[in-house]
């Protein structure tokens, strides 16, 4: 066990773990997938269970608390993990970096831990369809997921309002998830929008800025067969979230580069989300939503 988790936090190679420990190349590599695996099936249900229906309003009132953003069960992104181009694969894993990838799909909390994950998407895929074409995807778009029912924005009277993920311009939107404007012909209500939706949207990409200083091995690419690249990401993934519920972080230094290639910005639009980021872009500049500081921070966040 000491072994692997020396590989996963510095992403020796197996070759130095081979004369290190004076066990066989094949047989790292068994151990590494082997226990890996393990550590996933036996861990997930706790550390990274499927949130039922109160979960998620706990999850919504954290980034209340910490993002003021309403409504919010998760921040949701994805990012290319580099491998060694696998044998007899062709340009599958080949992606629009120039480099061979798979795609870790995560929807993250307010406290920088992961909710759902999909990994082992080819790195070549059309990344706007990636999260869509996932399971997880696919419990958002056919609302599967045990979302709460939708509710007023607070301090309003208005119509109910369904829960939202947050997401970039990569994603395609629906009444459950949406995303920034385009930066072009931006009015002052839309640019506010986009500032409190990034400040909610921060919270993913500072979860994978924390999974990556936890595990070297995403520094660079994993040379291990495809199967055993799923394996480990897995087990990086829910040895993240118990880490920090066994050991919170000092949050006075979170790192917000993960070094990792996002998806290509090349999400469509749904007419459902459009509807309902008009109303977050509304009651964001509605003395009901306003931040006090929210006009002078967007100025020094251009």
């Amino acid at each position: 066990m000491f072994f692997l988790f020396r590989f996963l936090a510095t992403g020796e190679s197996l070759t130095s773990l081979h004369y290190q420990f004076r066990l066989g190349i094949s047989t790292v590599s068994g151990i590494i997938k082997d226990t890996c695996h393990a550590l996933w099936e036996q861990l997930h249900e706790e550390f990274i269970p499927l949130p039922n229906r109160q979960q998620w309003i706990e999850i919504s009132k954290k980034f209340v608390e910490v993002c003021q953003f309403p409504n919010c069960l998760g921040a949701v992104d994805g990012k290319h993990i580099r491998i060694i181009k696998p044998q007899g694969t062709g340009s599958e894993f080949f992606n629009y970096k120039k480099y061979f990838s798979i795609i870790l799909m995560a929807i993250a909390d307010a406290q920088y831990r992961f909710v759902a994950i999909d990994v082992g998407a080819y790195g070549r895929s059309n990344d706007s369809m990636v999260f869509k074409n996932s399971d997880m995807g696919r419990r958002v778009y056919n609302r599967q997921f045990d979302f709460p029912p939708p509710q007023p924005l607070p301090g309003t009277d208005a119509p109910p309002m369904p829960f939202v993920l947050v997401g970039d311009e990569a994603f395609q939107m629906c009444g459950n998830l949406i995303k920034p404007y385009s930066s072009r012909g931006l009015n002052q209500s839309k640019r506010i929008f986009n500032y409190r939706l990034t400040r909610a949207r921060r919270m993913v990409e500072c979860t994978f800025g924390i999974l990556v200083a936890k595990w070297r091995i995403f520094t660079k690419p994993i040379q291990l067969k495809i199967e055993t690249v799923d394996e480990v990401v897995k087990a990086c993934v829910v040895l993240h979230n118990y880490l920090l519920i066994k050991e919170p972080l000092n949050f006075q230094d979170i790192p917000e580069d993960s070094q990792l290639a996002n998806l290509s910005r090349t999400g469509r639009l749904g007419a459902a989300g459009l509807a309902v980021r008009e109303v977050y872009a509304d009651y964001f500049c509605s003395p009901e939503g306003a931040l006090p500081w929210q006009m002078e921070a967007m100025r020094g966040s251009r």
